[in-house]
């Protein structure tokens, strides 16, 4: 479709680009600090509802061919985009809050304008049908996203993770475009349908090609052997970002990891590949995180775990495997940010709960949740809800997580991978010694001090209890999201 014709129908995109640079605009108009972050959080969730209203407008028209073939405008994509933007208006209500932001206050206008333009980069990503434009929509969201994990002023850890994480984006940047430039040289083409005239056994540079293409992938999911930004990223980043990145992007990495794998087929032997890296992904992210005493760096290797059960749905290359990712991602977005949103609020109790810094030793070390239960009604309710969300991330009934994990071991058997259920089965038996490792230090621990924690404003404590109520009640009832996603696959 010719690019004047596919403006009709990129109207999400351009109201996030309006909205970034109106909020750009904004912060160098604007001389009132105390006003400007409830201003300006306010265009942002307007400007995020708007686009949210056009994808659904969009919903049902077909896959349109947008700018000359670069974009595809379909159901999975639609559905991904849902996803960017709920996870970045509930992360926006997070950032409102949050003490390790509350330093940059004066800028809260750049940084949510950068959240914005992170979404519109995912968004572009989610519809990318072409290798260039996957590689510019990918440095697009990683860029946004190394400024966000830097945010923090005057936070050296911060400053630390933002490092650590442009170094691994630049490296895993280059593996890209080097298997993208050996593609291209060889086929003369970028057009990932062009993946399709490859037969099951092809030229080993381009089978070189394509491992180069999924490790830039992998990094975005946070997958092995390119996890080793996640855990560092993760711990050092402002707690909303952590929780904006362990679900927004890596579900970015899957919409077009999902894309081009439906493209390639067996051209490059990814299914065994695929399933290979989820075993290894899955192992590592439970085992690491057994050890860790900070809860932010073992949700960290949680999510790198996370990443390794989707991956068991994309190896099984069939419709039932995507519908899994799909419904597992939706489980994912509530119980994850759920559980960000209680180590926010923990953090947030001032005076440290266990001495020194935020960090290690201090507010999001595991031994500030000791006795949290039985730290007055809002340390009990914390304690609760945070063990709702543990108990959903394991998998165990009747939370949401148990029916997402059905999902995808259900897919998995279904395309006869015996051995990949039967790791993944022992890896969620792994993680809830760790997951309850927490449970338990929050409820039979002796309290460190009588320090109650407090929360900061009632939207946390109403959009708390949102999540928890939805990892209760879709793991009740969950066909209606069955059914949402059964229509994105069809």
């Amino acid at each position: 479709m010719p690019n004047l014709a596919s403006m009709s129908f990129f109207i999400p995109e351009l109201i996030l680009s309006a909205v970034a640079l109106i909020l750009f605009i904004f912060a160098l108009v604007s001389d009132k600090a105390g006003k400007k972050g409830e201003y300006a959080s306010v265009i942002a969730i307007a400007g995020l509802l708007a686009s949210a209203v056009f994808v659904l407008k969009n919903f049902n028209i077909g896959s349109p061919p947008l700018f000359w073939g670069l974009l595809v405008l379909d159901k999975p994509a639609a559905f991904f985009k849902e996803i960017f933007i709920i996870t970045a208006l509930i992360v926006i209500i997070f950032s409102q809050r949050s003490n390790e932001l509350r330093a940059g206050a004066n800028d809260s206008a750049e940084y949510y304008s950068l959240l914005v333009g992170s979404v519109l980069g995912m968004n572009l990503l989610a519809s990318a049908n072409n290798l260039l434009m996957i590689y510019l929509a990918l440095e697009f969201v990683s860029l946004m996203s190394f400024i966000l994990v830097g945010f923090a002023r005057g936070s050296s850890r911060s400053s630390e993770a933002a490092l650590k994480y442009v170094l691994y984006g630049a490296v895993a940047s280059g593996v890209f475009l080097y298997g993208a430039s050996l593609y291209y040289g060889l086929t003369g083409t970028l057009d990932i349908k062009s993946f399709l005239t490859i037969s099951p056994s092809p030229h080993l540079t381009i089978s070189l090609a394509g491992l180069f293409i999924l490790a830039g992938f992998l990094y975005k999911i946070a997958a092995v052997p390119m996890h080793a930004w996640c855990p560092d990223a993760y711990e050092g980043a402002p707690t909303p970002i952590t929780a904006f990145l362990s679900v927004a992007p890596k579900a970015a990495g899957f919409a077009v990891l999902m894309r081009v794998f439906s493209a390639a087929g067996d051209g490059f032997n990814w299914p065994l590949i695929i399933a290979v890296i989820s075993a290894a992904t899955m192992t590592f992210g439970n085992l690491a995180a057994i050890p860790q005493t900070n809860v932010k760096r073992l949700l960290a290797y949680s999510s790198i775990a996370h990443a390794g059960y989707l991956l068991m749905g994309v190896a099984s290359g069939t419709p039932r495997g995507a519908e899994a990712v799909y419904f597992y991602f939706a489980a994912y977005l509530v119980m994850n940010l759920g559980a960000f949103l209680v180590v926010q609020i923990i953090a947030n109790t001032s005076p440290p709960l266990m001495g020194g810094d935020i960090g290690e030793g201090g507010r999001e070390s595991l031994a500030a949740y000791k006795g949290l239960g039985r730290r007055g009604a809002s340390g009990a309710i914390l304690g609760i809800t945070m063990t709702i969300f543990l108990l959903s991330l394991t998998g165990i009934p009747p939370f949401v997580g148990f029916i997402g994990k059905f999902y995808i071991f259900a897919a998995v058997m279904d395309a006869k991978l015996y051995w990949l259920a039967f790791i993944g089965i022992a890896n969620s038996v792994v993680s809830l010694y760790y997951y309850m490792r927490i449970v338990k230090t929050i409820f039979f621990d002796e309290p460190a001090d009588a320090v109650q924690p407090a929360f900061s404003s009632r939207r946390l404590a109403a959009i708390l209890g949102v999540l928890s109520f939805a990892t209760i009640f879709i793991g009740l009832y969950w066909q209606w999201l069955s059914n949402i996603v059964a229509a994105v696959i069809a």
